[in-house]
């Protein structure tokens, strides 16, 4: 059956959020997207034991969870990056954490950060997994838009147009020249013009990685 075949080649995933439900539901949906849960963790201590245990393709990692319900989500993912770089990390938050999404996005490839209310777009949430499984880097949009609000004053990004604009959040969100391309309705050649000319506004040295892309614009907005 091909539901079953291609369950087995998405990949393996463990699951960490300490609510039992929202668990439930996003082993659901991974399931019916083809990808097979192999552990679910209401703690961080139990997530590190079952990625050393199972070896998954991915983690999806809920922030905050027990006992403080501060960071622990965060650091499990940064202990997983170190022990376990072949594993790709997504981590989901209840609301925009900058500094927090910041921190992770600078630790590697195959790595992501989404608000839970993304998780109910299934065709974005499954890009997302996809995306990462295959190497990149996923940003929540409302993170992009967060960092474009907070760096309105002297700022070089005044000097890029609407539509550089909508590339540079576009690049953010970790999509190759191609993606945006598909997304706004002009060709990949418009594409690349549009990278050279907001990477040499921004003082930004170009670079063929679409993971350093991103993390060169993140760690731009965040330094201003």
């Amino acid at each position: 059956m091909d539901d079953a075949s291609q369950q087995l080649t998405r990949g393996r995933v463990v699951l960490a959020d300490d609510d039992v439900l929202l668990r439930e539901g996003l082993a659901s949906l991974c399931e019916r997207v083809g990808y097979d849960v192999v552990g679910q963790a209401g703690d961080a201590a139990r997530l590190l034991e079952l990625v050393a245990a199972e070896h998954p393709d991915l983690a999806i990692v809920d922030i905050r969870m027990p006992p403080d319900h501060s960071t622990e989500g965060l650091k499990a993912a940064r202990t997983i990056r170190e022990l376990h770089p072949a594993t790709g990390i997504l981590v989901l938050s209840a609301f925009i954490e900058v500094e927090e999404a910041l921190e992770l996005l600078a630790s590697g490839r195959k790595v992501g950060y989404l608000l839970k209310s993304r998780v109910t777009v299934v065709d974005e949430f499954t890009e997302a997994l996809e995306r990462i499984h295959r190497g990149g880097s996923v940003v929540d949009p409302s993170l992009v838009q967060e960092l474009f609000s907070a760096h309105r004053r002297d700022d070089p990004l005044s000097h890029l147009s609407t539509r550089e604009r909508e590339v540079l959040a576009l690049m953010a969100e970790g999509r190759s020249n191609a993606g945006i391309g598909r997304r706004l309705w002009v060709t990949e050649g418009t594409v690349e013009k549009h990278v050279r000319s907001i990477l040499g506004k921004l003082h930004l040295t170009e670079d063929t990685d679409d993971h350093r892309r991103v993390l060169a614009v993140l760690t731009f907005l965040e330094s201003r």
